[in-house]
């Protein structure tokens, strides 16, 4: 578990490796990005962290909800709105590029359209 230095800013929870949210499953250089979870509220740098640390099943967003800031930029921690993270290939606060390949798991955190 990360707890994060400034007041008021979200904790990351799971198998961190670095303050940038970075885990033991995705370590690269653009593995930047923690998720809020829809069945808990908590952040988790990425779905094997929530598995292994929640002791609950995963929840995907609903479509609904896709204005709701879910999304956390592990260089600024700027939350983005799940819009906002699905149109983005850099954080829009700070440009810290977002990893591509992140697009292959979207499915695992929110429910498609």
């Amino acid at each position: 578990m990360t707890e994060m230095d400034a007041p008021g800013t979200p904790r990351v929870l799971g198998a961190t490796v670095d303050d940038q949210t970075r885990c033991v499953h995705y370590r690269t250089e653009v593995d930047i990005v923690a998720i809020r979870f829809a069945c808990c509220g908590e952040y988790y740098p990425c779905h094997a962290c929530h598995e292994e640390a929640a002791g609950h099943p995963a929840e995907q967003w609903p479509l609904a909800e896709r204005g709701r800031e879910a999304v956390l930029c592990g260089v600024c921690r700027t939350e983005l709105t799940i819009d906002a993270y699905l149109a983005a290939d850099a954080c829009p606060a700070c440009g810290s590029r977002f990893n591509e390949r992140c697009r292959l798991h979207t499915h695992l955190y929110f429910e498609a359209s």
